[in-house]
């Protein structure tokens, strides 16, 4: 009989013997963690991490992105194990990434909410790594602001999105809808360093936060967009958050409150990897609704934009800097 090797081994979440490299694993089997990373709470070692926030209790239209998490971890799968485009390189050859599981909720107390994401995500800060999340809507942005924010002090907000997400609130109101204005007016986002991306709705305020529009997109072009993202937040502590609205229904229709006349999946691809010089602090990806999505297209632009970022994170080691944390 002819030699064979030993089949792929599965569950690199579990049993991976390296938080370096790729798994090979088979794309189809084996326990689902972002892009096969290993499954654990043990932050020895570890440069950056990925966590889920299943929280989808402040939306103002359709619900169903407390499944974005699981949505997103499974739609990467398939990137496990190659160089990753257009980086030309494995990240996991240069990072140690782990998956470090979901928030802890109480699905019963929502008034508790932000006090417990902005509490776990301290923790994982506080062990020096750097921390990429998976929402979620888009109000878990603002406890992973102030987490960040009592580290590097006022953050640059580089916000891709449909919506602004400036509308008036009262304290203590959960809203996916007003946690930018809250931001500024906490002192934790810089608005003259700040930026949003494929706006294409109109909120009362701006709070002086720069913004280009769908329609801008198409004018200036992805290089003329990518020089006033890069113009504006200049150098300094930044934090990425990535509404998937901010693509059109067309390559995100798996989300709460779809726009038309959104950018492709190709524009914010180029944009976002054309941002690797930014001082990221932290980052995330939100509104990823998988009861909405038709064969995972919305679940693979989320895995394709934490991808992208931790691509970016990984060229500025390679190139020899650092992700900051």
């Amino acid at each position: 009989m002819a030699d064979h090797a030993l089949p792929r081994p599965t569950d690199n979440a579990f049993v991976g013997e390296s938080v370096y490299g790729g798994s090979h694993e088979a794309t189809y089997a084996g326990v689902t963690s972002f892009m096969r990373r290993r499954l654990t709470r043990d932050l020895t070692g570890v440069d950056l991490v990925v966590w889920g926030i299943p929280f989808d209790a402040a939306v103002s239209n359709r619900p169903g992105t407390r499944f974005g998490p699981q949505a997103v971890r499974r739609a990467s799968a398939i990137f496990d194990g190659d160089p990753q485009y257009p980086f030309q390189a494995d990240p996991f050859e240069t990072l140690a990434v782990v998956d470090y599981g979901d928030c802890a909720l109480d699905y019963g107390y929502h008034q508790e909410v932000p006090g417990e994401i902005e509490r776990q995500a301290g923790a994982i800060l506080d062990a020096g790594c750097h921390l990429f999340s998976i929402g979620g809507d888009h109000f878990v942005t603002l406890p992973l602001l102030r987490a960040h924010a009592a580290r590097h002090g006022p953050l640059a907000l580089v916000q891709f999105d449909a919506h602004q997400d400036t509308w008036p609130d009262r304290a203590g109101r959960l809203d996916h809808g007003s946690f930018v204005g809250r931001a500024v007016k906490e002192g934790i986002v810089d608005p003259q360093r700040s930026i949003q991306i494929g706006i294409r709705t109109h909120a009362p305020e701006t709070f002086g936060i720069e913004i280009i529009g769908g329609d801008d997109v198409e004018r200036l072009g992805v290089d003329g967009v990518t020089h006033r993202i890069l113009d504006r937040v200049g150098t300094g502590a930044a934090y990425m958050t990535f509404d998937i609205d901010c693509l059109d229904p067309a390559f995100a229709p798996g989300t709460g409150t779809p726009v038309a006349g959104g950018l492709t999946s190709r524009e914010a691809m180029i944009i976002l990897r054309g941002l690797g010089g930014l001082e990221f602090v932290g980052g995330d990806v939100v509104e990823v609704s998988p009861p909405y999505d038709h064969a995972d297209i919305t679940a693979i632009a989320g895995s394709t934009v934490a991808m992208s970022y931790i691509g970016m994170q990984a060229q500025r080691r390679r190139d020899g800097g650092a992700p900051r944390t």
